[in-house]
């Protein structure tokens, strides 16, 4: 089945504070990430709705937003601030959410999202219009980690490799094929998410490193963006995989995974499992 809709999950990038849990930090989005966003959605008038419920500050997370989309010249955009399952209902936020071309959630907390947005009326807006309208649906950190069907929520990267160390539960479900990892480079999760994809051995781990995102088409063709790299990690062809057999807290044993280190402009065929051009009908 053909989507219409695009995903743009984006790895993140931590306020330099002091405080490194990702709940109390505001994060914010390169010009260059969030210029990308604004043109796939359509551009500067584009109505953009920013969704903040990842956030234990959501409040000063939309205004962090809304400086952000002010400064590269967008007309037409605010904040729903859903923090209760019951605001999902509220017709006005119902209204918001059919009417945008482009919805953004904040990072923070991933579960938050499912627990509060997953399996309402908006929810399945969004499906709906994703499947069938060219809507953008965009992410940041736990807004990225969000999209998928399978979406880690916890785990350590200094256990990762023993087995039960990453914990997963659904996502929003907008991409089936995909596990994805943000914050990937400087917070050293390699092991978490080759732990995931041991663990989902059909599913892509796609690891965004901070000031860098992904723009997936028909959720098979991804295009990088932003200043650093994207690792993905394709466990289909392993020749050794003990997850399945060992209990739990005994080290992982895994061979023969592949990895691609990609870049600015590079592509990734979700389709194929292959790396190679833009397709022309881009």
């Amino acid at each position: 089945m053909k989507y219409k809709g695009t995903l743009i999950p984006i790895g993140g990038n931590e306020d330099k504070g002091s405080d490194q849990n990702e709940s109390y930090t505001l994060e914010f989005i390169t010009e260059g990430i969030l210029a990308s966003v604004v043109q796939e959605s359509g551009g500067l008038d584009a109505r953009i709705v920013i969704i903040p419920t990842a956030s234990s500050i959501p409040v000063e997370v939309g205004e962090m937003y809304i400086s952000a989309f002010t400064e590269l010249g967008c007309t037409n955009f605010e904040v729903l601030d859903i923090r209760e399952r019951e605001q999902c209902d509220d017709p006005k936020i119902i209204k918001a959410i059919e009417e945008a071309n482009c919805i953004m959630f904040s990072g923070g907390d991933q579960s938050r999202i499912s627990d509060i947005i997953g399996g309402t009326v908006i929810h399945d807006i969004m499906h709906k219009r994703f499947r069938e309208e060219e809507i953008v649906i965009a992410g940041t950190s736990a807004g990225a980690m969000a999209m998928s069907t399978e979406m880690i929520y916890g785990g350590s990267s200094t256990d990762a490799l023993i087995k039960g160390s990453i914990r997963m539960r659904e996502g929003l479900a907008f991409i089936d094929d995909l596990i994805i990892d943000s914050h990937f480079i400087k917070r050293g999760r390699f092991g978490r998410l080759a732990e995931a994809v041991a663990s989902h051995p059909t599913l892509i781990g796609i690891g965004l490193a901070e000031d860098t995102g992904i723009i997936i088409k028909n959720r098979t063709e991804c295009t990088v963006i932003g200043s650093g790299m994207v690792i993905v990690f394709d466990a289909a062809h392993l020749t050794q995989n003990n997850v399945a057999s060992i209990p739990v807290g005994v080290p992982m044993t895994m061979a023969g995974i592949t990895v691609h280190v990609l870049a600015n402009y590079d592509v990734f065929h979700i389709d194929t499992r292959s790396v190679g051009a833009q397709s022309e009908s881009q």
